[in-house]
């Protein structure tokens, strides 16, 4: 996704105001850019899962109304992913806030605390009666944005990662792609299939996504 050209954040401090609105398909390249340059997998080494462009469009697609774009002078500066979730056996519906980011020159302007202002009036009138949103714990900047927007009760998960390249199931796969792959004569095994993505990708499967970014 491209992320096209972009002017110096520091000149919109003191150009147009800032507008939240409803992020619209034009905007997924310039959301996504953005997102790539504060998420990224060196500053958050611990994450459980990655911002990329499926991800962004997956919840566009099916979120629309509760995804919102910062915009000044016709530039996303920030954006706010939100998305409902209704429970079975459950009265509660809850809005959970996905992902946060602003331009990082745009620090501590206010463009933040708008956006989740702005997708807290879009949860209650779609029903929700409880917020959630959720950071790294050693995130302090984010845990203490979140504590100021009147977010309480933090409770801390524990996410394990186990390697699979040992398991007697992943090497037998392992061993019949790579027989199938040097042995182009027909035999009589099927060849076996590997999950999406193939094998030893090098990805991190602890890798996942602060998605706060400012305040």
């Amino acid at each position: 996704m491209p992320s096209g050209s972009r002017r110096n954040p520091r000149q919109l401090r003191s150009q147009a105001s800032i507008t939240i609105r409803e992020m619209e398909l034009e905007d997924l390249a310039a959301v996504f850019a953005l997102g790539e340059r504060i998420f990224t997998a060196d500053r958050w080494p611990n994450l459980y899962r990655t911002w990329d462009e499926f991800e962004l469009i997956q919840i566009f697609g099916t979120d629309t109304e509760t995804c919102l774009v910062a915009e000044s002078n016709d530039q996303v500066v920030g954006f706010a992913l939100g998305t409902l979730i209704e429970k079975r056996r459950s009265a509660w519906t809850y809005g959970y806030l996905l992902w946060l980011g602003v331009e990082p020159d745009l620090s501590r302007s206010g463009v933040g605390k708008r956006l989740v202002n702005r997708l807290t009036e879009l949860f209650i009138a779609q029903g929700a009666r409880i917020m959630l949103a959720d950071t790294e714990s050693d995130n302090l900047p984010a845990v203490n944005f979140f504590r100021r927007q009147g977010f309480s009760n933090e409770t801390e998960h524990v996410y394990l990662a186990k390697n699979l390249t040992q398991h007697p199931e992943y090497v037998r796969r392992r061993r019949a792609l790579s027989h199938s792959t040097s042995d182009p004569t027909p035999t009589d095994a099927a060849p076996a299939h590997l999950p999406p993505g193939g094998i030893n990708t090098g990805e991190d499967p602890t890798a996942g996504r602060p998605h706060e970014h400012d305040d």
